[in-house]
């Protein structure tokens, strides 16, 4: 999934999707990435988490967290995605 994907949807609604895919409860994947099912929550919510927390997050799904550079015109400085493996 593109960044302008996870702009579109959200943080939140990409990982709520790839856990939902994976048939786990929030409890599931908070146990899975070594936080709390609050935590969960709040990235699901699209509110504010640190990276690290997204990172293992992301990893416990199977999803690639990347963080770039963005050079184009109008474009933001640094961009992050999740991609599915």
């Amino acid at each position: 999934m593109s960044m302008g994907e996870a702009e579109q949807h959200g943080l939140g609604d990409v990982i709520r999707q790839a856990r939902k895919k994976q048939g786990w409860s929030q409890v599931d994947l908070g146990q899975r990435a070594g936080v709390s099912r609050p935590t969960i929550a709040r990235i699901e919510g699209n509110n504010d988490v640190t990276t690290a927390t997204i990172a293992k997050v992301a990893q416990a799904l199977g999803l690639t967290l990347e963080l770039k550079e963005d050079h184009s015109p109008g474009g933001h400085d640094d961009e992050s995605s999740v991609d599915e493996d």
